[in-house]
């Protein structure tokens, strides 16, 4: 989960799992309403913390808005909310997210129902984007040449596998290497067909030893 949603400000945690979704910030300008800024994020986690959301408000006043900003973008906070002397005036919060880091203006009196539609939309894009890149690494491989080719361009295989422990060690002395040996990931629930053997066709063959295959199983090298 870091290694895939991590970037280069920290971590970016998924809504579902995040010890704190929304962290919620003041921003006190000079001559600005203070106390009711402060209020206002007080009364910002009672209404999410009441609707069951995990929010808290950060009201340090030995660091910068700024710094906070980064802090808990570092810690992978899904949402920050601001609330500045303007968005007192307006009666509305700024919403960070992390995952893209867009802001929008959100008014007060739909705050819940925002909030969440936009913890969920993050869950779905952290996830979409995890699927796509994660789909771009597989390749499918059904001969032993196929398979060192993707084992080459450090892909993640999928290929028919007869499932006997001899032959995995056998893949593993063969592609033995600096940067270390194959071996076998998982098995996806969801399992390809095998083909069915006849007089005239062979069923599914495990790619590393010619012998029936008894299931699909991803391989790969850990870099």
């Amino acid at each position: 989960m870091v290694m895939v949603h991590g970037d280069d400000k920290g971590l970016v945690l998924p809504p579902k799992i995040a010890a704190i979704q929304v962290i919620v910030i003041p921003v006190p300008y000079k001559d600005a309403d203070t106390k009711g800024i402060f209020d206002a994020c007080d009364a910002t986690v009672k209404a999410l913390n009441e609707s069951g959301f995990r929010a808290e408000s950060d009201f340090r006043d030995n660091y910068s808005p700024g710094w906070k900003y980064s802090h808990w973008e570092m810690k992978g906070v899904p949402l920050r909310i601001e609330i500045g002397p303007k968005d007192l005036a307006n009666d509305q919060v700024r919403a960070v997210r992390r995952d893209n880091l867009a802001k929008s203006d959100i008014p007060r009196a739909s705050l819940v129902e925002q909030v969440k539609d936009m913890l969920d939309d993050i869950q779905q894009s952290l996830f979409d984007v995890a699927k796509q890149n994660r789909d771009a690494c597989v390749q499918v491989a059904r001969t032993w040449d196929e398979f060192m080719e993707a084992l080459n361009q450090k892909k993640m295989i999928l290929a028919p596998w007869c499932e006997e422990e001899e032959v995995e060690k056998d893949v593993k002395a063969r592609t033995k290497g600096e940067i270390g040996a194959a071996k076998t990931l998982c098995s996806p629930f969801e399992q390809p067909a095998l083909d069915e053997g006849n007089i005239a066709v062979l069923g599914t063959l495990c790619f590393a030893s010619g012998k029936p295959a008894k299931k699909w199983t991803y391989w790969g090298r850990s870099y």
